[in-house]
């Protein structure tokens, strides 16, 4: 007896199953391209991490750029005191936001991370977190602490160069996150900054402003205020010969380059010289270029 052949799916049952198939590929392919939530908050992945508005997401920074506090020369004052301000918002007791301004070169940056890396090792115990956010993207901020405002980590939202245009607006969500606005800064989060200019807006940016405005003293003092809502202000100033050479001697000495301290000396303040300045950033490009003539490995 002959097999019957197979009954042939109707013209509607064909079209729901393409449709069918449509709908799953379509799901699959948004599931990719969206990150689930819980990933972008696996904050035990890491110490550090980086933001990034497209997408909400804290991508994690597996060994962070850093120098060790014994290193960071010449800034003893300000040194002890974001340690202490970091310490005690790591307790959970009450913390100011910190802006760091002054010479370039002098470590304002690499305090911070190595603040946190210190009190997150002593005290923090893992929780304390580091997160960098690009001047760029301040604008995001707000959304930034919607996300860290639930969890149960404590924050240093760090923000390195912060500077602001004349005709950028965005440091008004700045000026909201560090004390307006309803919400406010979440407990758990701090917000650090490093600046070359202490009032983050440049000299004739003000000027033009007071120029320009309807009422001038008003909108210069809105300006001006941002700087004010910084709870500490750390100045770095450019240092004295012997504590640029403090600085060469640190780093020769951790890293065990062999050389003559008169030798040493000498090369150092040429450097200097060749460069025009005295910093810290001065200090480590000598040793380097030092380092590297001498067959020396810097690690560690």
């Amino acid at each position: 007896m002959m097999a019957r052949p197979p009954k042939p799916k109707s013209s509607a049952g064909s079209a729901e199953g393409d449709a069918e198939d449509t709908l799953v590929r379509i799901a699959n392919a948004l599931e990719r391209l969206a990150p689930r939530r819980e990933d972008r908050l696996d904050l035990a992945a890491a110490d550090a991490f980086i933001w990034q508005p497209q997408g909400s997401r804290l991508v994690p920074v597996p060994r962070v750029n850093r120098v060790e506090m014994a290193l960071l020369r010449g800034i003893d004052r300000v040194r002890d005191t974001l340690v202490e301000n970091t310490e005690r918002f790591a307790k959970g007791l009450p913390a100011n936001n910190a802006l760091l301004w002054g010479a370039r070169g002098m470590g304002k940056s690499s305090l911070v991370k190595a603040a946190h890396a210190a009190i997150n090792s002593a005290v923090g115990q893992g929780n304390l977190k580091l997160v960098e956010i690009h001047r760029e993207d301040i604008e995001s901020l707000p959304d930034l602490m919607t996300l860290l405002r639930p969890t149960t980590y404590r924050f240093i939202v760090f923000c390195d160069d912060l500077s602001f245009d004349t005709e950028d607006t965005s440091y008004k969500s700045l000026k909201a996150v560090l004390e307006g606005g309803i919400e406010g800064r979440p407990e758990n989060v701090i917000l650090y900054a490093t600046s070359n200019r202490r009032h983050l807006m440049s000299r004739d940016m003000i000027e033009n402003e007071r120029s320009t405005a309807i009422n001038p003293g008003e909108t210069v003092e809105e300006k001006v205020s941002l700087s004010d809502r910084f709870g500490l202000w750390l100045g770095f100033h450019r240092c004295s010969q012997d504590e640029y050479l403090a600085m060469v001697d640190g780093y020769v000495s951790h890293f065990k380059v062999p050389i003559a301290s008169d030798d040493l000396r000498r090369e150092a303040l040429e450097w200097a010289t060749t460069r025009g300045s005295r910093s810290g950033r001065v200090a480590w490009q000598y040793v380097q270029d030092l380092a590297g003539r001498l067959g020396v490995r810097l690690s560690g």
